[in-house]
């Protein structure tokens, strides 16, 4: 104990000084400070007392006290490089960044070989976003210190900052070599491989940063990111709201929640999520667009801009919060807006694949050709030089190239959706052929109105039929319908695909048939965690899925040649008749309104196209204004889909010397008020590259001529297809040319035309396009061969099924 009486000892001090030391190295720090204040008590001027407790009282965030101590110590020895580089730091924390820099400098200028005050000094440029200097700072402390991995590590995040990641990469790996638990390089690493789209590995770094730090939320979330990039979305959220439960004032964390809520389709649940994190932070940009894009996906659009007005708002140049706005207008069909949008954001981001495909999407369905020709080439050069993956549907309205396509959907295929389970033997109790069809659109849609007789007269004595349902119930009559069709049907909708599949697994579904394929709200990730022994790509994608995980496609020989087999990842099922299955129970409305009343002339020749705008093109239309030019009188009737498109046909029209008044828009009507009307046109104009399909099979229902032009691939043969089936092959053309002079001779030759108008009346109950019955035992010999194949254990391969009650007695092999 040291008297009060008298003055401590050289001795003493040194004891004391050493007991505050060593309390400090312990973390000790209340007690280390009070033997710091003892030594400074009987030597107010020592040195290392105050400069240490300087440093004790920045350990303690004391930063003003800090600065205060370790600058009376550098008045004491001014020219101490440890102290210099400790007050730099001080300094730095209450902002003085100039004076900062300046005592970084002056010990390195007293110790140029100092390796610590180098990366500090690189720190603090990095800090305040000056990288290229940080990166100068840390080459200098490595080049003196090899081994270390601090500034290996710093060094990457400079290099990541400036994106640089190859050399990040190697930096972060460099500072691994020399301390192999190093959590914030393990973290960088992740990081970085996360934005080399590497997200497979990075989660191997995560992983082990985890390990180390396993309540880290910066490494929870940030592997919760890479977990959803990789569409697992079950283990994303999981590890999201394990930084949550770690931070609850996690904002962004929330927000990417809520990101990965909407991948799952639990979009009410997404939205709640983004409010809390706007809650934590208002003027959370990325969440106000990320909310308006929940609220669109609910169908409160005017809720949705008003979140897009906002977030842009709070940044005029936030690019996504442009395109979700722009996209806005196309669901209000307002596309003159949504290209004017689209290509603002182009202008401000030009290499922005959103604002591209968003912008070719709106120019087709305005018929905007002049910009339509502009998308053609820039798609190509997408797909063959793999610099952008999009969505294969686009392709499909812009190319009829079968290689292409299948590319297109390889690239798509394996980008978004996760890794696939290994095909296994799975184990069955029951006798009869589970058959599961997946699909959004079991309600008032096309593909409903085509299968919902299919559904009900499947054959209860060899199959059992589920439907799953991811899509909204519009408690409709088909709705209704469809519900009592099935022996089993699941709304899926609030179900992770996770959850979805393990459904289908436990359900013991042989055979599931996806009948929507890469189309607009597919949930193509279900089967990609292959829950059952068959997988079938069928009726909602005229095209390749591109994946491993689908077996088969369902098709016919018109539809897909067997010579473009190779363009397909399915194995081919060729049916023997038309591909497509038609409801004979549709219903046509009694009452067939008259021509005056529709708007069309009472005594002209009425020529019309019922598809969508998106699939007329320029090359076909000036087929469709010169016949409109060589047969007088003569309309073109279309459904009226966006006044942007009405008005750009109208100018096209008018381009080519046409009145364009021949044009002749219809209204939106009931399916059965639409066919009853269809009785007065004269003969269907069909599109390419993208063929009528299920407005094909409505036209022949209703007794109305269809012509059509097949090209080279699925989508562009379907109507051909449907002709063949129903009897009416000189109704199918090979080139422009010739279907411009078959048009014109049905449109002036009354008597073909009524002769054509006889056999469509003949063969419409009579030919096979319209037997449900017998679809429904061609497709059931398809699903039993497939089911066989599997019960031996053989691979999927591609069969024909022979018309039934053939002689082959099978399909053949």
């Amino acid at each position: 104990m040291v008297s009060h009486s008298m003055r401590p000892t050289a001795d003493i001090i040194a004891q004391l000084l050493h007991e505050a030391r060593s309390l400090h190295s312990q973390g000790n720090l209340a007690n280390a400070a009070s033997f710091y204040q003892k030594v400074l008590k009987a030597e107010p001027r020592h040195f290392d007392a105050m400069h240490l407790l300087g440093v004790l009282r920045y350990q303690q965030g004391r930063d003003a006290e800090a600065v205060k101590l370790i600058g009376t110590a550098l008045k004491i020895c001014p020219n101490t490089p440890h102290a210099l580089s400790n007050y730099a730091l001080c300094l730095q924390r209450i902002g003085r960044l100039k004076e900062a820099i300046e005592s970084y400098d002056r010990a390195l200028v007293v110790q140029p070989n100092y390796p610590e005050a180098y990366n500090n000094k690189g720190a603090l440029f990095a800090n305040i976003g000056r990288h290229e200097e940080a990166l100068s700072c840390y080459d200098n402390a490595i080049s003196l210190r090899p081994i270390y991995p601090e500034a290996l590590c710093n060094r990457g995040n400079s290099q990541r900052a400036l994106g640089r990641c190859e050399d990040a990469l190697a930096s972060y790996s460099d500072a691994l070599k020399f301390e192999h638990s190093y959590f914030d390089a393990h973290l960088g690493r992740a990081d970085v491989l996360c934005c080399l789209d590497r997200h497979q590995d990075a989660l191997i770094d995560y992983g082990k940063a985890l390990t180390l730090v396993p309540t880290d939320r910066e490494a929870l979330n940030n592997r919760g990111l890479a977990l959803a990039h990789l569409n697992l979305c079950d283990e994303a959220l999981r590890d999201l709201e394990q930084a949550i439960s770690v931070d609850p004032n996690f904002s962004e964390a929330w927000n990417n929640r809520g990101n990965v809520l909407r991948k799952l389709g639990r979009h009410s649940a997404a939205l709640a999520s983004y409010d809390r994190a706007l809650s934590i932070n208002a003027k959370y940009t990325e969440a106000l667009n990320n909310r308006g894009n929940a609220l669109s996906s609910l169908g409160r659009f005017d809720e949705a801009l008003a979140s897009y007005d906002q977030a842009l708002r709070q940044n005029p140049d936030y690019i996504d919060a442009l395109i979700n706005r722009a996209n806005l207008f196309v669901i209000w069909n307002r596309h003159a807006e949504a290209i004017a949008s689209h290509e603002f954001a182009l202008g401000k981001q030009p290499g922005n694949l959103r604002a591209f495909l968003g912008l070719a999407e709106a120019a087709l369905a305005a018929c905007d050709w002049i910009r339509v020709q502009g998308v053609v080439d820039e798609l190509s050069s997408f797909i063959l030089e793999k610099q952008q993956i999009f969505d294969p549907t686009l392709l499909i309205r812009y190319k009829d190239d079968a290689a292409l396509q299948l590319e297109c959907a390889q690239n798509y295929a394996s980008a978004y959706t996760p890794s696939i389970q290994a095909r296994s033997r799975f184990s069955r109790a029951h006798t009869k052929i589970r058959i599961g069809y997946l699909s959004a659109d079991f309600h008032k849609h096309a593909t409903a109105y085509l299968t919902a007789e299919l559904f009900e007269i499947h054959d209860r004595a060899q199959f059992e039929i589920f439907g799953i349902s991811y899509g909204p119930d519009d408690e409709s009559a088909m709705r209704a319908r469809l519900v009592k069709a099935f022996d089993q049907f699941h709304d899926v909708r609030g179900k992770s695909d996770t959850e979805v599949a393990k459904l289908l697994s436990d359900l013991e579904v042989d055979i599931a048939v996806d009948l929507k394929g890469h189309t607009q709200d597919a949930r193509t990730g279900i089967l990609a965690r292959r829950p059952a022994p068959i997988q079938v790509n069928y009726l909602g994608y005229p095209g390749t899925m591109g994946a491993s995980f689908i077996d088969y496609i369902i098709a016919d020989k018109f539809v897909l040649p067997v010579d473009q087999q190779s363009f397909y990842t399915e194995r081919v099922v060729y049916l023997p008749d038309c591909y497509q299955v038609n409801d004979s129970k549709k219903r046509i409305a009694s009452r067939i309104p008259t021509r005056r009343e529709l708007g069309l002339p009472d005594d002209g020749f009425v020529f019309c196209c019922f598809n969508h705008t998106h699939k007329i093109t320029a090359p076909v239309f000036d087929v469709w204004m010169r016949l409109l030019r060589a047969v007088p009188r003569s309309v073109l009737w279309l459904l009226r889909s966006n006044d942007s498109a009405e008005g750009n046909l109208r100018r096209e029209a008018l381009a080519r010397e046409v009145e364009p008044s021949r044009l002749i828009f219809a209204d939106k009507a009931s399916l059965e008020e639409h066919l009853a009307r269809s009785q007065r046109a004269d003969l269907f104009l069909d599109t390419l590259p993208y063929n009528a399909h299920t407005s094909a099979s409505d036209a022949l229902w209703t007794g109305l001529p269809l012509l059509t032009c097949c090209g080279q691939t699925f989508a562009a043969r379907v109507a051909g297809s449907l002709l063949h089936s129903v009897g009416l092959p000189e109704l199918v053309t090979n080139n422009l040319e010739e279907y411009e002079n078959q048009a014109r001779r049905l449109a002036t030759e009354d008597l073909r035309l009524q002769s054509v108008r006889h056999k469509l009346a003949l063969h419409r109950l009579s030919f096979p396009l319209f037997n449900t019955d017998r679809f429904r035992r061609h497709i059931e010999a398809a699903y039993t061969t497939m089911w066989e194949l599997w019960e031996r254990n053989e691979a999927p391969r591609s069969f024909s099924v022979p018309l039934h009650g053939s002689e082959a007695g099978g399909p053949q092999l």
